[in-house]
């Protein structure tokens, strides 16, 4: 069974919306206009692409990405890796052609079909609303957290607020950096 792991730039109140810059929400940008740059913190995003096999996107932060990571350096590793979009709404003429194999998902079921299938470890970027609906489903094996200290208040968030039981979480990883920063791995105990 392939892991699922969820990779987050977080607010200390669970705020994941428009930390790079995106328009359309008020607090945009968040992860650079106040906090020290400190190259270390950001060291996983790297271990991220090496290690990962696949990505996997909600519609939105496809839509949003696709036309800006297939030339950008940073994420060079991700050009070729197999992509995979959960929508309901999105064809394939939809999808970009300069960003490696993509695959349209139409259900949570799929996702589940796709962790058993072979292969590394699969990374869901950005995609708040796919990742609230992943978690809910018992499907994310792990989470990659940088943890920002800053309250941003409204803003989507990472985690949804269904009733539902207590799931448990091992921290496996965790480092604090000299601009407040926290990175926190940890474990989904299934």
């Amino acid at each position: 069974m392939r892991t699922l792991i969820s990779t987050a730039f977080i607010s200390l109140d669970g705020v994941v919306e428009g930390p790079g810059g995106e328009p359309g929400y008020r607090n945009s940008g968040w992860t650079f206009k106040d906090i020290e740059f400190v190259p270390d913190a950001f060291e996983i995003k790297g271990r991220e692409q090496k290690e990962s096999s696949a990505i996997l996107l909600g519609r939105v932060s496809y839509q949003a990405f696709s036309p800006v990571w297939p030339d950008m350096e940073d994420f060079a590793d991700y050009k070729t890796m197999p992509k995979y979009v959960v929508s309901t709404t999105l064809t394939e003429n939809d999808l970009v052609s300069n960003w490696g194999e993509t695959t349209i998902l139409r259900s949570l079921d799929q996702v589940a079909a796709l962790k058993e299938t072979e292969g590394g470890p699969i990374i869901v970027h950005g995609s708040a609303a796919l990742n609230q609906s992943l978690s809910d489903a018992g499907l994310i094996d792990r989470y990659h957290l940088l943890v920002f200290p800053l309250l941003l208040g409204a803003g989507k968030r990472l985690f949804s607020t269904t009733d539902k039981d207590t799931q448990k979480l091992k921290l496996v990883e965790s480092e604090t950096y000299s601009n407040g920063l926290q990175k926190n791995v940890f474990d989904v105990i299934h």
